[in-house]
């Protein structure tokens, strides 16, 4: 073999051993891969680079998984029961997306994950969403995951700390034989400023805590041990990704956190090390996971690409959609659960009209309107966008409210603006039910969460195997991107030693795995 094809064999397998000699002159060379009984004394070795290695060791050590990735929760059951059990399987974390879902459902599919893995495949867990219209809920579903056994929950959303979250993970707590606490409930804060991480970040509030010992909830020891460790040993930092963002980029994001984590540890005197940092959004290709890891990414979190797999509980039609997506496609969006506090979500722009009309009813409710004091253009719109009168649109709102937040259903009664809220409310709401369901002739209103990692997702697999949407599985979605990262650290590494790498080196092309590699 030549020098050049040398080179290319040791990006191309990363998993094996690298022999390097001072050339003649200045600089390195790799020896040939087909000899290597013929490197000499003086030899420079370079071990092997295995996806498995890529990351924090001691997360997939915590959590049981061979690979330090997060297949995300994606709400209202698009991250189904199936995504999750694949993802273990896989050798994987998987989080169920049970955000919008009632507890009913919710329980239902935390026992048929459970009936799927064997008690030792502990990768798995479900999606706590800060829910501030829905008065209660939170705490059913904490309660719901407690009598389930559920061990990891991803806490998304959340602007600062509840109840509730404290109460699952100090249940938690225990002191090992050797005094060291020991923490049996994992929250992985999903997190997007450092103000709102610095919290999960830190010890419990005492306030909260004692307030929790005193209802009886937790007991005085748990609460003790509270005070000792951090709420979250995982944050997971979710840049510019689908639905809920800030649209951060990942190169600011990450060391946003890892600089608020040091300030935290100096101030409780914690252990900055016990506070693991992973990230999300944006993460679609092998470059941009290896990017991950090499800014010091304990885990990655990938969510829009798998809402395209064939595990996603998206309807086929929203799943096309997907596939037909680039870099662009996407617009903000206002978010149905914080609608009135002008919260926005990142959705798919092409193919729909979901972004536009969901603005424009943003503006109307903005500009202290209700419908009976629209101009009759802007009802005869709105009538067309609902399907149906207002009127009766606000009846079937009105039904829901009343269960699910009775103070709220009662205002409406007399603020015709509030009124027009959660009409419109319902209306987003609907879209990404709509697009689950693959509803004919709403595919104008199909409200499908989703970042721009989505349309270079589409790129790079194009001319692949991958590009049918029925040949996405999660499985082979993370194994080629765990590949690919290996091979493109792999060439990083080298050109960092002065070996003349090509840039078209750091390509990689997608490649159907085996299911028992």
């Amino acid at each position: 073999m030549g020098v050049s094809d040398n080179l290319k064999r040791a990006i191309a397998y990363p998993r094996e051993q690298v022999a390097l000699a001072h050339a003649t002159g200045a600089g390195l060379t790799i020896l040939d891969h087909d000899r290597p009984s013929a490197a000499p004394a003086n030899a420079i070795l370079l071990p092997p680079i295995y996806p498995e290695w890529l990351g924090d060791r001691l997360f997939s050590h915590t959590h049981g998984c061979r690979f330090n990735y997060v297949v995300g929760e994606m709400a209202r059951g698009i991250a189904t029961t199936r995504m999750v059990v694949e993802a273990v399987r896989a050798g994987c974390v998987g989080f169920y997306g049970s955000a919008g879902l009632t507890p009913d459902v919710i329980e239902a599919g935390l026992r048929e994950i459970k009936s799927q893995l064997t008690p030792d495949q502990t990768a798995w867990g479900a999606n706590l969403i800060h829910s501030p219209q829905q008065p209660g809920y939170e705490a059913r579903v904490v309660d719901l995951f407690l009598a389930e056994g559920v061990k990891r929950v991803s806490a998304s959303a959340f602007m600062k700390l509840s109840v509730d979250l404290v109460r699952y993970t100090a249940i938690g707590l225990s002191r090992a034989p050797d005094g060291t606490i020991s923490r049996e409930n994992h929250v992985f804060a999903k997190v997007s400023r450092a103000e709102v991480a610095e919290p999960f970040m830190s010890p419990a509030p005492d306030k909260i805590l004692a307030d929790l010992v005193a209802s009886g909830a937790i007991t005085a020891e748990q609460a003790d041990l509270a005070r000792q460790v951090p709420v979250a040993a995982e944050i997971t930092a979710e840049s510019d990704s689908g639905g809920h963002t800030d649209n951060r980029p990942a190169s600011v994001l990450f060391p946003s956190l890892t600089l608020a984590r040091d300030r935290v540890a100096a101030r409780t005197g914690a252990d900055a090390n016990a506070i693991r940092i992973g990230l999300a959004g944006g993460l679609s290709t092998p470059a941009s996971v290896a990017a991950a890891f090499s800014m010091g990414a304990a885990y990655v979190l990938t969510g829009s690409i798998n809402q395209s797999a064939v595990e996603s509980g998206l309807s086929e039609a929203g799943r096309r959609l997907l596939a037909k997506a680039g870099p662009a496609d996407v617009a903000m969006a206002p978010a149905a659960d914080m609608f009135e506090q002008g919260v926005e979500v990142q959705v798919l722009k092409r193919g729909t009209l979901f972004a536009m009309r969901g603005k424009r009813l943003h503006a109307m409710y903005r500009s202290g309107a209700s419908y009976e004091t629209l101009p009759e253009k802007d009802r005869a719109w709105l009538d067309d966008v609902l399907g149906e009168p207002f009127d009766a649109a606000w009846q079937r709102t009105l039904a829901y409210i009343r269960q699910a937040n009775p103070a709220e259903a009662a205002r409406a009664e007399s603020d015709g603006n509030k009124r027009l809220a959660l009409v419109a409310r319902r209306y987003l709401f609907m879209g990404a039910q709509w697009a689950r369901e693959g509803t004919p002739g709403r595919e104008m209103d199909y409200q499908v969460w989703c970042g721009p990692a989505m349309g270079v997702f589409n790129e790079w697999v194009a001319g692949s195997f991958l590009e049918p949407t029925d040949n996405r599985t999660v499985r082979q979605i993370a194994w080629n991107l765990l590949e690919g990262a290996a091979q493109v650290t792999r060439a990083g590494q080298l050109r960092a030693l002065g070996l003349p790498v090509a840039p078209t080196d750091f390509a990689y092309t997608p490649r159907q795995f085996a299911d028992a590699e």
